[in-house]
């Protein structure tokens, strides 16, 4: 093409020279696509609120000659959130390129069974503590005048709710219109702003939250028949953030295995 923006395949999947920011990375979904990026040929600096698992993380990746750096963080606290952002851009030489925000938790009981003292944590790190992660972090990513990628992750929870799951739903469709809205906003800098929407996952926050019966019942209901794997979402995620997906903003991405197919 007469453009300039037409790549081979090689090119479209390439992230050598990228430097990562993401959250969640000490486990599950966030663990899993560190390592993905890295093997994309990206530097990857991970963030968890779990220091001896986000490093064992880091460690994991550096062992088969990736490049990686833990640095802690907590969503909870606005200034470990500045410290963390501060120190990536020291480390990563004034900005990042890729930002995948991937750290969430849950708590599952009926509405009217809610202790509001577990809103305070799911909203703040599935929903606030990421608006501010990027509130204090993009003013560079404008002014190094690069273009960029940001990949939040939601769930198809707050695409099509769930029951149990009514708050965490509600912070997950959050973030979905922040994702959206953001994308016109920072389209005219070329970032490109896009959200994956996972299914049920076989992570460790999948089994310390659902009971046995309701994750068969969940099972059942995939058309699959089987949850999906962590690097399965992340190869989404990577792919968000690639050349391939330039012309790709403002997309709610649902990784599901057909479950909300309907929605």
């Amino acid at each position: 093409m007469s453009d300039g923006v037409d790549y081979t395949w090689q090119q479209a999947t390439n992230l050598a020279g990228k430097k990562v920011l993401l959250t969640g990375c000490a486990s599950g979904i966030g663990r899993a696509t560190s390592m993905l990026y890295a093997q994309a040929g990206a530097s990857v600096f991970g963030g968890d609120v779990n220091a001896e698992q986000g490093e064992a993380a880091m460690a994991e990746i550096r062992a088969i000659g990736g490049q990686a750096e833990f640095v802690p963080l907590d969503l909870m606290k606005p200034e470990s959130i500045d410290a963390f952002v501060d120190k990536v851009r020291e480390r990563a030489g004034g900005t990042v390129d890729i930002v995948a925000s991937i750290a969430g938790v849950d708590i599952i009981k009926p509405f009217i069974k809610n202790d509001p003292a577990d809103w305070n944590v799911i909203i703040n790190v599935n929903y606030v503590g990421a608006v501010r992660l990027l509130h204090r972090l993009l003013p560079s990513m404008i002014e190094a005048g690069k273009g960029g990628k940001v990949v939040t992750v939601a769930s198809d929870a707050g695409r099509v709710g769930s029951s149990g799951e009514t708050f965490y739903a509600g912070s997950k469709g959050a973030i979905i219109a922040f994702t959206k809205s953001l994308a016109r906003e920072l389209a005219r800098y070329g970032i490109n702003c896009n959200c994956v929407a996972p299914g049920p996952t076989t992570t460790p926050l999948f089994h310390g939250t659902v009971q046995p019966k309701l994750a068969d019942a969940l099972v059942n209901a995939i058309p699959f028949k089987r949850l999906a794997l962590p690097s399965e979402i992340g190869h989404s995620i990577v792919f968000l953030s690639t050349p391939g997906a330039d012309f790709v903003t403002g997309q709610v991405f649902s990784v599901s295995g057909g479950l909300t197919m309907h929605g």
